[in-house]
């Protein structure tokens, strides 16, 4: 099974706390690192987490808020003074690549990599895809441009019946076509069925990540299916007129998103400061969504386990 792992490193919302980082996590797709948000104190969870920075090559940023992305100048200016070599790709707004860029120029002008930039809206699209995954971003409903963020693995290869494989005699060299759903020709033409010589790929999972966004039919409509949803949920549902006022969700609204869009596990985050006990939300959640955990800093979650 391919490893596909969810590091969170920070998960308060705007005022960072002895308690909580602000939004900032890490996908370990196979042993290469995406990072989703870069807020405050992004490297040090890096280093707290044992995390290897020479692998982290994508950093998508949801929008432009501080707590967002303050993380970013003191992230590359460290991979410079480690000498990393290999490029760096941010994802972000056009805004955001204007300022990043002056940011990056002045404080790390003699970095030994290459930063590249790619350019980001608030349309739905497909941002970055290689041989494991595509990233898709789509719309949220915030006080700014702001987008989420669908990491979804490509379809896997079936497995092989070794045993049954040796005694049918099939070469070498036509493994990889039973592994991509061939059947099986014999040299006298005689057809094995694939599912005679094969077993089941392993599901291909979806991860979604909301951020900042008021509870939106949109939203729902964009997540549907996926296996993980991180949502935010800033307060609990007594607050719902504040959340609504700064464009912010409930624990119990982001657990309604997870149920109507019928998604398999939900994770809370983005708390306000305000709540020294999230237990709170986590209870309110569980109310209309029963698979719901909360994320914490140096929580990992494999997000194989269904």
């Amino acid at each position: 099974m391919t490893r596909l792992e969810l590091n969170i490193l920070g998960c308060g919302s705007a005022t960072m706390t002895p308690r909580h980082s602000p939004s900032c996590q890490v996908l370990n797709v196979r042993d290469n690192l995406m990072m989703i948000d870069c807020g405050e104190g992004a490297q040090l969870g890096v280093r707290r987490m044992g995390l290897k920075l020479m692998r982290l090559n994508h950093i998508f940023i949801s929008h432009l808020h501080g707590d967002h992305c303050f993380g970013l100048p003191g992230l590359v200016s460290t991979m410079a003074l480690l000498n990393r070599t290999n490029s760096l790709t941010i994802h972000t707004f056009k805004d955001g690549v204007d300022l990043f860029s002056r940011m990056l120029d002045y404080f790390c002008r003699e970095r030994p990599f290459e930063v590249r930039f790619n350019v980001i809206d608030t349309h739905k699209a497909i941002i970055h895809e290689d041989d494991a995954v595509t990233v898709t971003t789509f719309p949220l409903l915030h006080r700014v441009p702001a987008v989420g963020f669908i990491v979804a693995e490509k379809p896997k290869l079936r497995h092989i019946n070794g045993e049954e494989a040796k005694r049918m005699g099939v070469p070498h060299y036509a493994m990889n076509a039973l592994r991509q759903g061939q059947d099986w020709v014999t040299p006298e033409g005689v057809i094995i069925p694939n599912d005679q010589l094969t077993t089941p790929a392993d599901p291909a999972i979806s991860y979604a990540y909301c951020s900042d966004t008021k509870f939106s039919r949109r939203v729902i409509r964009n997540v549907e299916g996926v296996d993980w949803l991180y949502h935010e949920a800033t307060y609990d549902d007594s607050l719902r007129l504040k959340a609504h006022k700064r464009h912010h969700s409930t624990a119990l609204e982001a657990a309604t998103v997870a149920r109507e869009a019928g998604v398999r596990h939900l994770i809370l985050g983005h708390y306000s400061k305000r709540y020294l006990d999230e237990t709170i939300l986590l209870d309110e959640a569980r109310t209309v969504f029963p698979d719901v955990r909360l994320a914490n800093e140096g929580l990992v979650i494999d997000l194989n386990q269904l």
